[in-house]
């Protein structure tokens, strides 16, 4: 055998041991995933109105709009962490979790999902404005914005069509400095804006029905 031959040999073997190596010895750091987790909102004296609400998928905020967890460190920045990872992108967290929440608070008749082939008598559209870590010096917290418009399914008037909007903020303090705890400060901050959210909607559509005397009232 040649001299060319045994260096094909040799690097042959060198590239096999390396391979080796990163897969048994060296393998890829794991990825976390997190999500939200809080008990729905329980929100007492409410009454079922005989309206079927469809939530559509909210729209992120581009910065926001990954399932990297970003945070933020200093102003005008923008960082995401390598191996943590939310386990969807904020918007279908916020508008599951929502849809979720009015879902067992019982406020309307039924809460459908996209083309789910009811027919809805309202439409609940938002976005997820901010959804981050923020890391001051002494603290991390999480950041949740988010804003809603409620509107009427089928009316062509586009100035009866709009019935409700609103923007709803929420800080909450990590307990720990780690993204396990920003993901239970993220939770908490959901929780009082899922709150928050229904309760302005039922004053709302209660207020609605007292002023224009519709067939609404709730049961």
């Amino acid at each position: 055998m040649n001299d060319i031959g045994k260096k094909f040999i040799l690097l042959g073997c060198i590239a096999l041991l390396l391979g080796g190596c990163l897969s048994g010895k060296h393998p890829y750091k794991k990825i976390d995933y997190y999500t939200l987790e809080y008990d729905a909102p329980s929100i007492a004296n409410l009454h079922t109105f005989p309206l079927v609400l469809q939530i559509e998928r909210f729209q992120v905020a581009p910065v926001y709009n990954t399932s990297k967890i970003i945070y933020r460190q200093r102003p005008f920045t923008r960082d995401a962490y390598t191996y943590h990872m939310w386990r969807a992108n904020p918007g279908d967290l916020v508008s599951h979790f929502l849809a979720r929440d009015l879902r067992q608070s019982l406020v309307f008749k039924a809460v459908a999902a996209p083309n789910n082939g009811l027919l809805a008598s309202l439409i609940l559209q938002g976005t997820v404005d901010e959804f981050y870590e923020h890391d001051g010096k002494d603290y991390w917290e999480a950041v949740l914005s988010v804003s809603i418009t409620l509107i009427v399914n089928n009316e062509t008037d586009i100035s009866n069509r709009i019935l409700f909007q609103k923007s709803y903020n929420a800080r909450k303090a990590c307990r720990q400095k780690n993204p396990r705890a920003l993901a239970a400060a993220m939770s908490a901050a959901m929780a009082n804006i899922s709150e928050s959210i229904i309760t302005d909607i039922y004053n709302f559509l209660a207020e609605d029905c007292r002023s224009s005397q519709e067939q609404c009232a709730p049961t």
